[in-house]
């Protein structure tokens, strides 16, 4: 456990903008900023962080929170963890107390793999330096293929040696388990039970996350001692962990000078990026022999909207990798290509040139994509008429999935030229094909539906009805969390008559009943909303002084926005709907009076994730008033009229509460058994006008009603 005083100092230094941009290319936005979203896949920004707030928010997939939140959803990490990945990057010594054995074993799945991978990375580097295998194969090979020392420092390179279970003997040693060795796919288990080493004989080739953690290693067969085996490079299978489409070989070394040189380097292998960064081209990744899958593709248009291919000079692979070209520019970014000269690859050519030269090379060689996969198709059909209309559909088809129309447009232009074909033939083409794209697309997603809707199991009686979008964005019936009452019959409030023992159709649960009346979709919805509004008072401002009131002594005290909603509540036996939000209230009563007690802080701070997160939604702008100002004047802050912006809200979350109670009253009397008795008629007729008593003064004091929007 990491105590209070050291998380405070790592939430104080931790600055969120530094951290997001870690991970995602963010352009200033007036006083925020923003990018595209690392948790879904988009092509317009919609990522904003705030760093006067501290806060990041998708205002499409609605993901975001705190500095911390970011870290524990990107690196899917635990609260305590995430703060641990900070205290690292800003250098912040963490003391915490030795975990216990069942703590150990409660830690995830994810962090116990990563944990056997550092160890073997650790392994191989240890092995590659100090074993007597390691310096006379390891590194005679890496020196022979001109790597500096401090270069296979950084990629952090190792070696294994050729003994089949030296990783897990010693692994097991150090206490690591043999399930986890398997896991990663460091190891695998034989047909008589023994671990074997998936990498002995081979030089290693660490693959890190974007944020720099071991995730899966590549190891290549050097000697002719291992001539026999059947593969030249052995990589990690997929895991927990690893999932080979959705990583880049040396993003987290290059994602910097991406940033920085705005552009992408994209090369085939290990060995070609480890050169280019050795000559000073650090912006460069490897799609390591895969054809380019959507996740690597996202993961790159996090950074940049521009990428360079480089091809071997032989120009092999070129053909297979088109499709995953085209990908790239369905995602709206500028590609290019480059063929180096024949003989070489990125890896040769790197190190026969320094990062001038072959930055120059690059910049007088490569060509736009278009153009260069029309001028290659053409070569190869010649004159031949069917290979020339399968050249051009080939190219209108690329052409297509580009989402820029202008960008579109200017493509079809030059590739009539290029092509001698009317601009018009090539301009019909591409729209039919765009056409059919939206089509299919549209049939697939009717197909989902109705997939979706024959997978739906029947829904219970207290299921929520589907109802109209409201105007800001509110969780669908099955995200909100449920009324403490769900049963949706009809309301008989209790009177002394009522026999001992006898039950009503609906059990009343107290006798603040205001509190608990049975919600439907629309008043789910409706009341979620205004209990948010309420709540995200307490968060944002529940400290603050909105009034002062005189005691008995006719002296001034303050009344703070948390003592007022509280006490509001309580007087009229009211309580809010949902647990979590009778918590924050809770812990905001109990916390208020501590010494430099700031609610905002508090709650975006808390250690409990739920509360934390819901904190981080009430402070960001999701829930809105509406801006209070007369015309010709400047807008008023919310902060600024906390005295009339309270009591009014107070007022419309009491005011939904009894015309809800007045309508479930109504509904009581269609029961047979109700209609038919006039003494009880009478009962429920005087109870609806005693709430006509407290609505009428209620609806007045509301008057021109709060704003949603």
């Amino acid at each position: 456990m990491i105590d209070q005083a050291t998380i405070d100092r790592i939430l104080d230094a931790a600055q969120i903008v530094d951290v997001v941009s870690e991970f995602v290319t963010l352009r200033r936005r007036g006083v925020n900023y923003i990018g595209l979203c690392p948790f879904h896949n988009e092509k317009t920004p919609s990522f904003s962080v705030s760093p006067s707030k501290g806060l990041c928010k998708c205002f499409s997939c609605g993901k975001g929170g705190n500095v911390v939140h970011f870290i524990m959803e990107h690196e899917q990490l635990s609260y305590y963890e995430a703060l641990k990945w900070l205290a690292n990057k800003y250098h912040i010594e963490v003391k915490e107390r030795e975990l216990t054995d069942e703590e150990k074993q409660a830690h995830s799945l994810r962090e116990s793999l990563f944990v056997v991978n550092q160890f073997a990375s650790e392994y191989f580097q240890d092995i590659l330096y100090n074993h007597i295998d390691g310096q006379r194969i390891g590194m005679t090979y890496l020196r022979s293929r001109g790597f500096r020392d401090d270069i296979i420092k950084k990629f952090q390179l190792g070696y294994s040696t050729d003994s089949h279970d030296a990783l897990a003997r010693t692994a097991k040693q150090k206490g690591y388990q043999e399930e986890f060795l398997v896991k990663t796919g460091l190891c695998y288990r034989k047909d008589d039970g023994s671990l074997r080493d998936r990498f002995w004989g081979r030089v290693i080739f660490p693959v890190h996350t974007l944020s720099g953690k071991v995730v899966a290693f590549g190891g290549r067969v050097l000697s002719a001692a291992t001539k026999n085996v059947q593969m030249k490079y052995v990589n990690s299978p997929e895991s927990e962990i690893y999932h080979k489409s959705r990583e880049l070989y040396g993003i987290y070394f290059a994602k910097q000078a991406i940033v920085r040189q705005d552009r992408c380097f994209l090369v085939e292998g290990y060995t070609d990026v480890i050169s280019m960064h050795q000559s000073g081209i650090e912006n460069v990744v490897a799609s390591s022999g895969t054809a380019l899958t959507s996740d690597q593709i996202r993961l790159i248009h996090r950074f940049t909207n521009n990428i360079t291919v480089l091809y071997d000079g032989d120009g092999a692979g070129i053909k297979a990798s088109i499709r995953g070209i085209d990908m790239l520019l369905e995602e709206g970014m500028n590609i290019k290509v480059c063929l180096l000269p024949d003989g070489d690859d990125p890896d040769s050519f790197a190190r026969k040139h320094n990062a001038t030269d072959y930055q120059a090379y690059i910049n007088e060689h490569e060509v736009d994509f278009i153009r260069f996969k029309t001028n290659l198709l053409m070569e190869e059909a010649g004159k031949d008429p069917i290979k020339r209309a399968s050249l051009i559909s080939s190219i209108v088809k690329s052409i297509s999935v580009i989402p820029d129309s202008i960008v579109r447009s200017v493509y079809t232009r030059e590739c009539s030229q290029l092509l001698q074909m009317e601009e018009k033939i090539l301009i019909e083409a591409v729209n039919k094909l765009i056409e059919q794209a939206q089509e299919n697309k549209y049939k697939e997603i009717q197909r989902k539906q109705r997939q979706a809707t024959q997978d739906v199991q029947p829904a219970p009686p207290t299921t929520y009805p589907e109802t109209q979008p409201t105007e800001i964005p509110i969780p669908d019936e099955t995200q909100l969390p449920p009324a403490p009452l769900e049963t949706a019959a009809e309301y008989i409030p209790p009177t002394a008559e009522q026999p001992a023992g006898q039950p009503t159709s609906t059990p009343a649960p107290t006798d603040n009943y205001l509190s608990y009346i049975p919600l439907e979709g629309n008043e789910q919805k409706l009341f979620y909303k205004k209990e948010q509004l309420l709540l995200q008072m307490i968060v944002r401002y529940g400290e603050k002084v909105m009034c002062y009131l005189e005691d008995e002594n006719g002296e001034e005290q303050p009344l703070t926005v948390i003592e007022c909603i509280s006490s509001s509540l309580k007087e009229d036996e009211l309580q809010f709907h949902y647990p979590l939000d009778r918590r924050i209230l809770k812990e905001a009563e109990n916390h208020l009076h501590d010494e430099g007690f700031v609610s905002e802080r508090y709650f975006l701070t808390h250690p409990d994730p739920e509360i934390s997160k819901q904190a981080a939604e009430l402070a960001s702008d999701r829930y809105q008033l509406s801006k209070y100002h007369s015309k010709g004047q400047a807008i008023i802050t919310d902060e600024e009229r906390l005295y009339e912006l309270v009591p009014r809200l107070l007022i419309d979350f009491k005011l939904s509460i009894v015309e809800e109670e007045m309508k479930h009253t109504l509904q009581a009397l269609t029961n047979p058994d109700i209609y038919n008795n006039p003494e009880k008629c009478q009962e429920i007729m005087q109870h609806y006008k005693e709430l006509q008593e407290i609505q009428i003064p209620m609806a007045q004091k509301a008057g021109d009603r709060v704003i949603l929007r």
